[in-house]
C-alpha cells in the first residue's frame, strides 16, 4: 500500500509541478492556475513562517510515506528528491531552491499578466 501511495504522491506532484509551470498558457485554466500558483506561494511563504521556507503538504506527506518504506537522509527541496531520483545527480540545494523560485516567481507573475492583462503586450 505505501509504495501505491509513493506512485501516488510522485504522480501528483509531478502533473502539480507542471501545472504550476505551464497551467497559464491554455485559456480555460487561466483561472485556475492563479488560483494553484497563489495556493502554491502561500503554502512555501506563510506556512513556511511555522514549518520552514518553501514548505509544502504534499511534500511533507510523501517524505511521510518515503520515511516508512526505509528511506533516509531525504533532501530539503521536492525538486531536488526529483532530480536524485530521476538522474541519480545531486545538484547543489541552493541551485535548486533558486531556479524552482525563479521560475514558481515567472509563472505566477505570468499568469497575473495573462488574467488581468489579457490581449496587452508588455512594452518593449
Amino acid at each position: 500500500m505505501l509504495v501505491l501511495a509513493d506512485y501516488f504522491f510522485t504522480i501528483f506532484h509531478l502533473l502539480l509541478i507542471l501545472f504550476n509551470l505551464f497551467g497559464w498558457i491554455w485559456k480555460p485554466l487561466r483561472k485556475a492556475h492563479l488560483a494553484v500558483i497563489s495556493l502554491t506561494l502561500a503554502s512555501w511563504f506563510i506556512l513556511g513562517i511555522w514549518y520552514g521556507w518553501g514548505y509544502c503538504p504534499f511534500t511533507d506527506w510523501h517524505w511521510q510515506v518515503l520515511r516508512e518504506l526505509g528511506y533516509r537522509g531525504l533532501p530539503s527541496s521536492y525538486i531536488s528528491f526529483l532530480v536524485i531520483r530521476i538522474t541519480g545527480f545531486m545538484p547543489p540545494a541552493k541551485w535548486v531552491d533558486g531556479l524552482t523560485l525563479g521560475f514558481a516567481l515567472a509563472a505566477f507573475i505570468i499568469s497575473l499578466k495573462v488574467n488581468f492583462w489579457p490581449g496587452k503586450k508588455f512594452k518593449k
